[in-house]
């Protein structure tokens, strides 16, 4: 990975988002700055050089949906009320809500300036599939704010949230390198599924992490969900499953209103323990990573060429972070 990853951070380093107002262009370049796994545009220049070696072509677009990416996630945090973002202050904290706002929007733009940029495929294609990508995150988004008022979620539509929020990104990235690279409908098809898979295992990957990763590797607030009562997959499972005294306990801790949040994670995850969710929790990451790789392996495409993509996958499987 170590290859697209610079060429990533080469582009977004020099690229001129814009001077002034410099309260306007600094948090940009703050946010971007902040590091990130940059999977979407590795995908993108992944997915493209299973089909033309020259994946440079594709930079421009494949920043684009990082800056979309990260457009989505000053909004994000915002709404979350999230104090931390990659280990520093979010945007909102470190400068105020409504200069996060205008930023995000700024990026919106950003990113489709960015895509007129490419010289590759059908841009009317391209800036379609890109459009209706784009909304479907909005609609997830939606989705999860529309739970936080809800006492209950199916686990049915804890999943439709996440693919729209989080996979139909990864999807798009992967699909975008095919279509930038010339393959044919059926095998654009073929890798977008690949990524919906990948991108419903990575977010269930992170609710787990945001209950049980280690605080020095995360870059979050360690059980802002738990905290919040953000309806994840850990907590829809616990509240199908709770029966008895854990039923009472796990009650009693969505009903707080004033706690000791630590105190709270605590108790939390050790309902958690006991109703064996994180091994529940993995089950189900691992079916959808495990029906990626199969999507994968199936692609009529030189193994050597796919083989940089299955060890992104296993990469994303054992992350810490």
């Amino acid at each position: 990975m170590d290859k697209y990853i610079k060429l990533v951070e080469e582009k977004l380093e020099e690229y001129n988002f814009g001077n002034e107002p410099s309260q306007l262009y600094d948090p940009i370049r703050y946010i971007l700055t902040l590091g990130g796994k940059r999977l979407r545009p590795v995908l993108t220049l992944m997915s493209y050089q299973m089909f033309d070696n020259n994946y440079e072509k594709a930079i421009y677009p494949a920043i684009g949906l990082e800056v979309f990416h990260n457009f989505t996630l000053l909004h994000d945090d915002i709404m979350d009320n999230a104090p931390i973002r990659r280990g520093q202050k979010t945007v909102h904290e470190k400068w105020d809500a409504n200069t996060a706002i205008l930023s995000g929007d700024v990026m919106m733009v950003i990113a489709y300036q960015l895509f007129l940029k490419n010289q590759q495929g059908d841009l009317h294609i391209v800036l379609s599939k890109f459009t209706q990508c784009a909304k479907e995150v909005c609609e997830g988004q939606q989705y999860d704010m529309n739970f936080e008022s809800l006492d209950d979620v199916s686990e049915s539509e804890y999943l439709n949230m996440i693919r729209l929020k989080t996979a139909v990104l990864l999807g798009f990235s992967m699909e975008l390198g095919a279509l930038l690279g010339g393959a044919d409908d059926s095998t654009c098809r073929k890798l977008y599924d690949f990524g919906i898979n990948i991108g419903l295992g990575f977010q269930l990957k992170d609710d787990l992490l945001d209950a049980y990763a280690k605080n020095t590797k995360f870059g979050k607030q360690i059980g802002g969900d738990i905290i919040s009562n953000k309806k994840t997959y850990l907590l829809i499972k616990a509240k199908e499953l709770a029966g008895g005294q854990a039923k009472k306990d796990l009650d009693f801790w969505l009903e707080q209103n004033q706690f000791d949040p630590k105190e709270k994670v605590n108790a939390v995850i050790d309902i958690y323990n006991k109703l064996g969710i994180k091994e529940l929790s993995e089950q189900k990451m691992n079916h959808y990573f495990d029906k990626g790789l199969a999507l994968l392996d199936a692609l009529e495409i030189d193994s050597q060429k796919k083989a940089p993509l299955r060890s992104l996958v296993l990469k994303l499987i054992d992350r810490e972070n």
